[in-house]
């Protein structure tokens, strides 16, 4: 089956699109603070409701595993469909999960409510799936919107996961995620006024999709690039979303430090978070993008390291907030930008979807051994010599990737544009 080439956006889309770019940072600040709330509340569970580390933990991990089901899935809507039903279905399932979370007593509600309708949710608003839309308005620019607009991921959570704290102390874990679920709610009637219609749907390049599924599964299959970038992004969501995102709080708690600081200093991560993402996306329009992907993944292993002495002091926990924080959401744009030149925009939406579902899947494993770990030994020192030797193997993973930018020779085989005069792109 012939592949129909995706569109290269026009300057008049560009302009429009930093209207989207907002509306997509608004939108991931809001759900993806919602999506990592378990970690904020798992000690509050604990001593609520008398749920174990290991029992949410695996909770979380099966989250990211619906996550990583459904993902390829939502990438393949929106391309074929695009982005505006897709996003509207999951804040729409997100907001449900969270409404029904503040009804449970029993340990399945947990499992059902978050892990299961909450991951399909979360799945279909994604960071990685948010990059397919930004890709449809801009060329020149493409990683730079893409860090701008996934930024939103870690500056939401820069206030909304401190105030969900003060909420959970104030007026207890269930009204507090009730107001998160109006929240979601709220943000998604903006957002889906704000996107519109893409311009691939106003023009009728929807609805090819790169072809059918098994054509494009094919050419990804063949890639070499991408299964450079699944195997690094696997170990991206074990050191991020698994390890971090889900145990930073009760880690920090478990040393001695109040809820409140605990989650004021995963703020201070997503503050930090943001100026990476942003900085290395405007890097990478400029620079040698697996170069600067390898080393952020080396830099990420340091920061373990320091994780390992915050208990020594508040000054310990902030600096890994801040350190952590620059290099944790910095791969975003630069996957996606490296997906768009090696693989093409026309399946863009699969292509992330399935490159998210390996991160998602990363991330799944790193939550359940965290969690399981810390409930055997109530300790994760073990963890973060783990996740040491895993962000160190991701470098080396992403320094075989080859920089095709404006090279001339064979064309991509989904776009029709120059991937490199050696073939780096196949």
């Amino acid at each position: 089956m012939s592949i129909i080439p995706a569109a290269r956006p026009s300057a008049r889309s560009a302009r429009r699109g930093w209207v989207v770019v907002g509306a997509l940072f608004l939108m991931l600040g809001v759900m993806t603070t919602a999506r990592n709330s378990i970690g904020a509340l798992m000690p509050v569970w604990a001593a609520d409701l008398g749920w174990s580390y290991g029992f949410m933990s695996s909770a979380a991990a099966a989250m990211l595993v619906t996550m990583a089901l459904v993902a390829p899935l939502a990438g393949r809507a929106v391309d074929r469909a695009g982005a505006r039903p897709v996003y509207g279905a999951g804040m729409a399932l997100a907001a449900a999960a969270l409404l029904l979370c503040t009804t449970m007593r029993w340990p399945w509600q947990l499992v059902l409510f978050y892990a299961i309708l909450g991951g399909i949710g979360f799945a279909a608003v994604s960071p990685s799936l948010v990059s397919p839309t930004v890709a449809t308005f801009f060329d020149r620019r493409l990683a730079l919107a893409t860090s701008v607009a996934t930024s939103g991921a870690t500056a939401g959570q820069i206030a909304l996961m401190p105030l969900l704290a003060l909420l959970v102390t104030w007026i207890d874990w269930r009204p507090g995620l009730a107001v998160f679920a109006a929240l979601i709610a709220a943000t998604a009637a903006t957002v889906l006024l704000l996107i519109g219609r893409d311009p691939a749907q106003q023009r009728g390049g929807r609805g090819a999709g790169g072809g059918s599924l098994g054509t494009v599964l094919r050419g990804l299959a063949e890639n070499r690039t991408f299964w450079l970038l699944v195997g690094g992004f696997t170990i991206c969501g074990f050191t991020t979303a698994g390890v971090i995102k889900i145990h930073l709080v009760p880690y920090a708690v478990a040393c001695g430090f109040p809820l409140v600081e605990s989650a004021a200093a995963y703020g201070v991560l997503s503050a930090f978070s943001l100026i990476g993402m942003v900085g290395f996306g405007y890097l990478a329009d400029r620079f040698h993008r697996p170069l600067l992907l390898a080393a952020i993944y080396a830099l990420r292993a340091f920061t373990f390291i320091l994780l390992m002495h915050i208990s020594a002091g508040s000054e310990l926990l902030f600096l890994f907030a801040v350190l952590f924080g620059i290099f944790d959401y910095a791969t975003f744009p630069i996957v996606a930008s490296l997906a768009a030149s090696h693989i093409g925009r026309g399946v863009m939406g699969v292509t992330m979807g399935l490159t998210f579902s390996a991160h998602s899947l990363g991330g799944a494993a790193g939550a359940w051994l965290a969690g399981h770990l810390f409930t055997l030994t109530a300790r994760y020192d073990w963890v973060w010599i783990l996740s040491v030797g895993l962000a160190l193997l991701a470098a080396a993973v992403s320094l075989p990737i080859r920089e095709t930018r404006g090279g001339g020779g064979k064309a991509n085989m989904y776009t029709g544009s120059p991937v490199g005069a050696d073939g780096a792109g196949r």
